[in-house]
């Protein structure tokens, strides 16, 4: 077993990277003051705007934002941080991992996946319901802007998805004190209506959410659907952790973005039991009016750097699902030398762009968005709750007396969310559940496709004694090169075995690459490969499922041992198996149809391990499913 780097071993300072968080992970629930509180009185099951209503919305809102971020993700789910790594699919991997059963492992796994898939259902509405609800602000001030919101949210939006390639922590360096600045602002303005309506504190009782579900239990269970948008990006700041580390995150949200945003929303309910007209948008109508313009401008900052959390949580959740074998390989760049978690992924960049650009085109309005967003993202909550209930019990060996009323409190609440936000179905919630749909059945037939294909590649394997023989055989010609097999299989790599077949050349120098995967994020470079030397250079080279495998590099650790290997002129010789169907049976044979898509569309191999093309051979062969 490959020796596990220390993730809590020194990195950035704590308070730069808190900063960088604030400005990457807490951007989304950052700027859910903008439409949150306002959409529980003019959502889908809006509720009256009463005194008593006031109080127990507002009484849902600051337990929610403190059983939901606060003890479930900050203080409990962030624990289960896969060495250093955090969102649902190292959450079901360190789960599965910790049970001996297979089959409830893979069900675990299976778990993750759905959950993977649902947090890119809703991550696609995010950044398009924030900086809408920012640039909608304009109609406020001025009502002949309104034609402009639109363009200029699409504007905002390419730009920002345009310059991901520049890093997560470039990008945090420049939104971090921005963010810091937003939530410094939100809490004076929360404060200043707050000292003018004190009694608006009592709504801190959780008395007044009760007394709401007494009073009027359908209303107050279907609110729960708007309620949640309180919380949205509360699933990114944990597929995050790997960008900033965990003490980092905690820090940001109970030192700055927590008190700030309980200050707001208290500030906003205090405003409109003031003025109840003014729960049409009470987030701006806290700020001085000389000063709206200057605000939706910065609010529409804020905005942007809010879509940061989910972008990088989503590059973040790809490349683990790619190094698991759920998603084909896809171009990675990773853009820091310091922090390993941050990466960039251009193609699954570029598909939220187009994506998001599609849905402000198709909803038009942040209103209409809100009443889409929330089944996928409360759906994954209770995905996550189910698979630490196993963690805590399987690896932490926390007591079944804990571990059964905590999870089951917050399987009740997640629940309830989820079952609320379900009636929001017909009003868009299809949407997201669709994308899920359709990403998870990808993951798995990309997974389903990827053994048969290696069970029927398995017949075609030469054993090791035909293969000494094959070597040994005076048809074959020992030609002075240095041939690189990369292969992810035990065994003889088919690659070799066809060049020695069909064109009868050995090379002096063969070198087998076997990659292994490990479930954890990252291996100790030390502890790396194992060299056995024979007939074949063997390498057996392991990798965490947050790291780029490099085949330069691999090469240059063992020329210090094998003086022969040049890298700068050895081959790279691949066996690329590609799949077709007789296509008689089109309905039954369109998983292999889809998986021969996924395939068709994959990075190739030395784009993937990042090889000069004039060093690489390719054999390939059709295999039909």
């Amino acid at each position: 077993m490959p020796k596990i780097i220390d993730p809590r071993a020194p990195r950035s300072p704590s308070t730069i990277l808190a900063l960088g968080a604030l400005g990457v992970v807490f951007g989304d629930i950052g700027t859910s003051p903008l439409y949150a509180f306002s959409q529980i009185f003019a959502g889908t099951n809006a509720i009256p705007v009463i005194h008593a209503r006031v109080l127990g919305a507002l009484s849902m809102i600051f337990w929610t934002l403190t059983l939901i971020v606060s003890m479930k993700y900050v203080l409990i789910v962030m624990r289960a941080d896969n060495q250093g790594e955090g969102g649902v699919m190292a959450l079901a991997t360190l789960a599965s991992s910790s049970l001996k059963k297979l089959k409830a492992g893979s069900f675990l796994m299976l778990l993750g996946v759905i959950g993977a898939a649902l947090f890119y259902g809703d991550g696609m509405i995010t950044p398009a319901i924030s900086v809408l609800s920012a640039v909608e602000g304009l109609s406020l001030v001025a009502p002949s802007l309104t034609k402009f919101v639109i363009p200029i949210s699409l504007l905002i939006l390419i730009t920002l998805f345009a310059v991901q390639k520049f890093g997560t922590s470039r990008v945090g360096i420049v939104f971090g004190p921005i963010m810091f600045l937003w939530f410094i602002i939100i809490g004076i303005l929360g404060a200043i209506s707050l000292a003018q309506t004190p009694e608006v504190l009592k709504s801190i009782s959780p008395i007044y959410a009760i007394s709401f579900f007494q009073g009027d239990p359908t209303l107050a269970f279907l609110s729960l659907a708007s309620v949640v948008l309180c919380v949205t990006g509360a699933e990114a700041l944990y597929a995050d952790m790997g960008q900033f580390g965990r003490f980092p995150i905690r820090l940001s949200w109970f030192a700055v973005a927590a008190p700030a945003l309980y200050l707001n929303y208290l500030g906003q309910g205090a405003l409109v039991l003031r003025d109840p007209t003014a729960v049409t948008n009470s987030f701006y109508l806290l700020v001085p009016h000389s000063c709206q313009i200057p605000m939706i401008l910065f609010a529409t900052i804020a905005t942007v750097i809010a879509s940061q959390a989910v972008i990088s949580g989503a590059f973040s959740m790809t490349h683990q699902a790619i190094r698991l074998g759920y998603l084909p390989r896809m171009t990675i760049t990773h853009t820091s030398a310091n922090e390993g978690g941050q990466i960039y992924v251009p193609a699954v960049n570029w598909m939220l762009m187009f994506s998001v650009i599609g849905i402000i085109l198709g909803f038009q309005h942040s209103v209409a968005l809100a009443s889409a967003y929330g089944i996928a993202v409360t759906g994954t909550f209770v995905i996550t709750s189910l698979l630490v209930a196993v963690l805590a019990r399987q690896k932490w060996q926390a007591p079944l007396w804990i571990v059964i009323p905590v999870s089951l409190i917050f399987l009740i609440i997640d629940s309830s969310f989820f079952i609320a936000n379900l009636t929001k179905f017909d009003h868009g919630g299809w949407f997201p559940l669709a994308i899920a749909a359709l990403l998870a059945t990808a993951m798995l037939i990309w997974q389903w496709g990827r053994k048969r294909l290696a069970s029927q590649m398995a017949t075609s394997e030469i054993s090791l004694e035909n293969f000494h023989e094959l070597v040994a055989s005076e048809k074959i010609t020992k030609v002075p090169n240095t041939a690189v097999y990369l292969t992810f299989e035990s065994g003889i790599p088919l690659a070799l075995s066809q060049r020695i077949s069909l064109m009868h050349v050995f090379d002096e120098t063969t070198v087998i690459i076997r990659l292994h995967t490990a479930d954890v994020p990252r291996v100790d470079p030390q502890q790396r490969l194992t060299v056995r030397s024979g007939v074949v250079i063997d390498v057996d080279v392991h990798y965490g499922f947050m790291e780029r495998p490099s085949a330069t590099d691999i090469m240059k650790i063992l020329q210090q041992t094998h003086p022969q290997i040049i890298p700068e002129e050895c081959l790279y010789i691949f066996f690329d198996a590609r799949v077709t169907t007789s296509g008689a049976h089109p309905f039954r044979e369109l998983p292999a149809q889809l998986f021969a898509f996924l395939q068709r569309n994959s990075s190739a191999p030395q784009r993937y391990f990042d090889l000069p093309p004039e060093q690489v051979i390719e054999f390939s062969s059709l295999v039909r499913f």
